[in-house]
């Protein structure tokens, strides 16, 4: 970096800083949002080389910076969000230079007609849309056993605390890596099940799955109707909860967000360190089988700091479909429905219009598109289309009724609970069939320096909640470690 004093600034203090932060470095004139980005297009340019993380890069972001340090000075702040740089994972839509492709070269030149809700409501609060951030190809749902964080466009995303050594989870790993490596302030994921959840874990951050229909899906590459949603991915919990705030709202184009409430204000009820009053269900058997006893120190150690800080924990909570074997059926069948309508309606210049268009695609370039196959996507182009095969109805009514009445609501109804306790990622899938949210944040590292994490569930809607639990056991515990990749 040529420029001393924005070095001497990325030395000091841009490594870990926080929104609120910056926003006091903005608001006194230490820094500009200009140079915020320079920073961070610096540490991009200097350090993803080896992990790879970062798929494309807005042109417009330095541009966008100055517009809003002008708007500043002359009008003040939009709100907390303004000059704030974000990424989006590469299934976001974007109106602008930037491509949305998904990860595959299928869609490499696409370019979307107009903004995501998403990326429209982090643009009206003030945000910098930095960049897009690389993923596992198609959100993971493309074929069996390929690899966390490759896509046939962006290659092979690495985890920065051990790179080509530990997993780096998925589908939304770019997101997981860039901001675990501080390119950007947070990112915003998607998750169908575990696919935030799953890379903040394994990148030692703070991740949302919100409530389904909580954020809007609309101008997101899908993947099934009835689990799929955007979240944040930060490395506070207050970062979550500003970006949480900002992309959540009701979309016309999105039916499920009729069902949101009014607009929460989650990161300024996030005072209180206390968890008194707070019950909390532990999840044990069967999500603590198989654990190494390292990861299962650190969950104990978790637990005992949640009483500390004045939690009531319930031990050994009985969740009913704990051991079901949760199928494929759901996704199955409506990736082709909603992937169809999304390539319907993107532009004409994008010749893919349809499932079928994209496995001809992949057959036609097997060297760089089928290295691991694709026997997701065959099997989704086999069904219908429609909905209609018993199936998949039954399928759908069999998974609601073990995730919620025999899932995390007999949990919350039998012991009278504010949310239950997993170890790492274990239990996102019975919280993703439910539709519900999950709260995931840094437990500590186990000895070879894999990122450690706990998860908070709740019913939906109640997002305020689990991340009041999460707050309070961030703040007692700061395990919160910047990955050496300097």
């Amino acid at each position: 970096m040529e420029n001393p004093k924005l070095r001497k600034w990325h030395d000091e203090w841009l490594l870990e800083a926080t929104i609120d932060e910056i926003q006091e470095k903005l608001a006194s004139g230490v820094i500009t949002s200009v140079e915020l980005v320079q920073m961070y297009l610096y540490r991009i340019a200097k350090y993803d080389i080896d992990i790879n993380s970062v798929i494309e890069i807005n042109s417009d972001a330095l541009h966008i910076a100055a517009a809003l340090d002008k708007e500043r000075k002359l009008e003040g702040i939009r709100g907390v969000m303004h000059g704030i740089p974000i990424l989006l994972k590469d299934n976001i839509d974007t109106g602008d230079k930037m491509h949305t492709s998904a990860g595959s070269l299928a869609l490499a030149n696409h370019y979307a007609v107009e903004d995501s809700f998403v990326a429209a409501q982090l643009r009206k609060a003030g945000a910098i849309l930095l960049g897009k951030t690389n993923m596992t190809e198609w959100a993971n749902f493309m074929t069996f056993g390929m690899p966390s964080g490759y896509s046939s466009r962006g290659g092979q995303t690495l985890n920065p605390y051990g790179a080509g050594k530990l997993d780096v989870g998925g589908s939304s790993s770019g997101a997981g890596v860039a901001v675990a490596a501080n390119f950007a302030m947070g990112a915003i994921g998607t998750e169908t099940s575990g696919s935030i959840l799953n890379p903040s874990l394994k990148n030692a951050l703070v991740g949302v799955k919100p409530t389904v229909g909580l954020v809007s899906r609309s101008g997101v590459i899908p993947i099934a109707h009835s689990q799929d949603t955007p979240g944040p991915m930060a490395r506070t919990v207050k970062d979550a909860a500003y970006l949480l705030e900002t992309i959540a709202g009701i979309d016309s184009r999105d039916v499920a967000s009729a069902f949101n409430s009014k607009q929460t204000k989650y990161a300024e009820q996030l005072n209180e360190t206390s968890l008194k009053g707070i019950r909390i269900g532990i999840a044990r058997k069967p999500f603590t089988e198989r654990m190494s006893k390292h990861k299962l120190s650190l969950f104990d150690e978790a637990i005992d700091v949640l009483q500390n800080v004045g939690a009531e924990l319930i031990d050994d909570v009985s969740i009913p479909s704990a051991k079901n074997r949760w199928g494929l059926e759901i996704l199955t069948y409506e990736f082709k429905v909603d992937l169809n309508a999304y390539l319907q309606a993107t532009p004409p210049s994008n010749k893919l219009r349809s499932l079928s268009d994209v496995i001809a695609f992949n057959y036609e370039h097997r060297d760089t598109m089928l290295k691991y196959g694709q026997k997701l996507l065959l099997a989704a182009e086999k069904t219908s289309g429609t909905l209609r095969e018993a199936e998949y109805i039954y399928a759908l009514e069999k998974e609601l009724y073990l995730s919620r009445e025999k899932g995390i609501d007999y949990a919350l109804e039998k012991y009278e609970l504010d949310a239950v306790l997993f170890p790492g990622d274990r239990g996102s899938t019975i919280a993703a069939k439910a539709g519900y949210p999950s709260v995931i944040l840094p437990a500590g590292f186990v000895p070879n320096g894999e990122p450690f994490g706990i998860m908070f569930t709740g019913t939906a809607f109640s997002e305020q909640t689990l991340l009041k639990i999460a707050y309070a056991f961030e703040q007692a515990t700061k395990h919160r470690q910047t990955p050496k990749i300097d």
